[in-house]
């Protein structure tokens, strides 16, 4: 890592601001996978956090330091801010890393495209992406942004997510064939 604070510092620290900025307890919340929680991540405010956002760019551009990655993206809107964390940070730390994200459904109006962020007459085909995720549960939401960047050509070499409640998310991605990393884990907050 480039920066001047270690991977673990800058774990350690997000963790914090995640806590302060992002976790509650003791509300039952119905979760994106359709389950009900006496917990919850709500990522955003941490992700668009100036800290909390550069943190997490930190640490998945470590995440990926050895992969041979063109490009990260996700599913709007979680993947948005993380996304664009990542290639702002990458500048910064010598490695350009481009940013995408997938619309639930297209557009019913302009390009009427699925997959944003590239430029004119680009699309992810033949290009190496991981798929960021801000909070997995079962996987369900990377699956589907999986499937939209394969549809356009994509290679996908695997998912990073933000944090992992541990609720089965990796044995999904296993069952796949897709290789899955977790920034924090629901342990981190235990």
């Amino acid at each position: 890592m480039p920066s001047a604070i270690t991977p673990q510092a800058a774990k350690m620290r997000l963790v914090e601001i995640v806590r302060r900025r992002s976790y509650g307890t003791g509300v039952e919340i119905k979760l994106a996978s359709g389950r009900t929680s006496d917990f919850y991540f709500n990522m955003k405010p941490t992700m668009l956090d100036p800290q909390g956002s550069y943190l997490l760019a930190l640490l998945v551009l470590e995440a990926l330091k050895d992969s041979p990655c063109d490009s990260v993206g996700g599913l709007e809107m979680g993947a948005v801010p993380m996304a664009a964390s990542v290639a702002a940070v990458s500048v910064a730390e010598d490695r350009a890393m481009p940013a995408f994200f997938i619309r639930k459904t297209p557009k019913d109006h302009g390009t009427q495209s699925l997959v944003e962020g590239l430029p004119r007459g680009e699309t992810l085909a033949g290009k190496r992406v991981v798929i960021l995720e801000d909070v997995t549960t079962t996987g369900g939401s990377a699956l589907k942004a999986i499937e939209s960047v394969k549809a356009d050509g994509a290679i996908v070499l695997g998912v990073i997510t933000a944090v992992d409640r541990l609720e089965g998310a990796a044995d999904a991605f296993k069952a796949a064939g897709v290789p899955f990393q977790a920034i924090l884990t629901v342990d981190d907050f235990r």
